[in-house]
């Protein structure tokens, strides 16, 4: 069986709310691009094809206006959606939550976007570098399934 593509996992559903607005859209530069453009640019330097993108189903619109639609030129994208009450059965959201749960919770609702594929995940807000993205790539396309440590962590 030929080993699957590596896929990147962005983490985009944050509300920014210490930010005041959804800061993984915000312009950085001049010219209008976001951290997220940095980042999918380097990731494509680095051999990634597949993103999936984790958003808020709110922010859907905006977010495809902004970042989907520009990454579907360059990438396959697949979207899923961090649903505050998507969660396993026999748990229920506590009265007056309104946040996401957080990343494990994000992870969980990609499980089926992501597949068998060996994956990386990242935050729409964080810069990584070029580096980061080519050491975590790399790893993931050239480590056979079943290997004795089939995980990663690049941190800068």
């Amino acid at each position: 069986m030929q080993k699957q593509a590596p896929k990147l996992v962005i983490m985009a559903a944050g509300m920014g709310s210490r930010f005041g607005g959804l800061k993984q859209m915000e312009p950085v530069d001049r010219e209008g691009h976001s951290i997220i453009d940095f980042s999918m640019y380097d990731a494509r330097r680095a051999g990634f094809r597949d993103l999936v993108f984790i958003i808020k189903r709110e922010h859907e619109a905006l977010f495809r206006e902004r970042i989907g639609t520009r990454m579907e030129r360059f990438f396959h994208v697949e979207y899923v959606y961090q649903e505050l009450t998507d969660i396993p059965a026999g748990y229920s959201v506590p009265d007056g939550r309104v946040k996401p749960w957080g990343t494990a919770h994000a992870i969980l609702v990609a499980e089926q976007a992501i597949g068998d594929a060996p994956f990386a995940v990242i935050n729409a807000d964080d810069y990584y570098g070029p580096q980061g993205f080519r050491l975590v790539y790399d790893y993931l396309s050239t480590h056979a399934d079943g290997d004795r440590y089939a995980w990663a962590m690049v941190g800068f």
